[in-house]
């Protein structure tokens, strides 16, 4: 069993992708600060359907320092890392010349220095295996742009250019590296909008509608697999055709 390191696991895309991995084939190792009923129950179904293929590790990806001794830990508590998903992060919004600097250097350190420096530690093990997939989840605002997320735009937008150089830098040891840029997705997130706002999103897309989860899911699920054995240093968006 494949063993894939999922960030931000615990709720929204992350707790979806685990879900599709899962069931997938895959052991699924989610990291996440806190525990929550639904990651909880997610685990359990996990464990009926397949034992052990679904494993939590509570851990603050913002103590990047701490991060070197987490992954040895996990290789000697699991084994090889096969695939890396870097979907943790967070967002604030508001206008630049507002934004309180210590929150513009919390959203770099978590968006941006943190999956880095995760990354940079699970593709050692993935060299010394000769294989190894790692995805970043990127936004289609690293390259539309959003009025009131200037710095939240900067870190998503680093990680596609993170993505295509490592991808560059490991590809002849055997390691894929694939961004998976998201548009506004049906979540929690856009539940909080009234059904016109909502309306007003799904229209500006040409499939007049949004995504869901699980098209992003499927999306990094295949990046993952055999079937993408030669896509590297690329990045799929899912948005349902906003960004066309």
């Amino acid at each position: 069993m494949r063993n894939v390191l999922v960030t931000g696991a615990s709720r929204g895309l992350g707790l979806g992708i685990a879900r599709l991995l899962v069931s997938e084939g895959y052991r699924v190792i989610g990291v996440a600060r806190n525990d929550n009923s639904e990651f909880a129950e997610a685990r359990a179904q996990a464990e009926a359907f397949n034992s052990g293929s679904f494993v939590f590790r509570c851990f603050d990806l913002a103590e990047v320092e701490k991060i070197p001794s987490f992954v040895s830990q996990l290789r000697k508590d699991h084994g090889p890392i096969y695939g890396l998903v870097n979907n943790a992060g967070i967002s604030f919004e508001g206008a630049l010349a507002m934004m309180p600097t210590a929150q513009i250097e919390r959203l770099v350190r978590l968006n941006t220095l943190s999956p880095m420096v995760l990354t940079k530690y699970v593709v050692r093990s993935m060299m010394s295996q000769g294989e190894g997939r790692i995805v970043n989840l990127s936004s289609i605002i690293a390259t539309t742009g959003y009025k009131g997320l200037s710095v939240y735009g900067a870190t998503k937008s680093s990680l596609l250019g993170f993505s295509r150089s490592l991808a560059r830098e490991v590809g002849e040891m055997g390691i894929n590296v694939n961004s998976v840029a998201p548009g506004f997705v049906d979540t929690e997130l856009t539940h909080s909008l009234d059904q016109e706002s909502r309306n007003k999103i799904a229209r500006r897309s040409a499939l007049r509608r949004l995504s869901e989860v699980k098209d992003v899911a499927n999306a990094v699920e295949f990046l993952l697999s055999d079937k993408a054995k030669n896509i590297t240093g690329t990045v799929i968006t899912v948005d349902a055709g906003s960004t066309a």
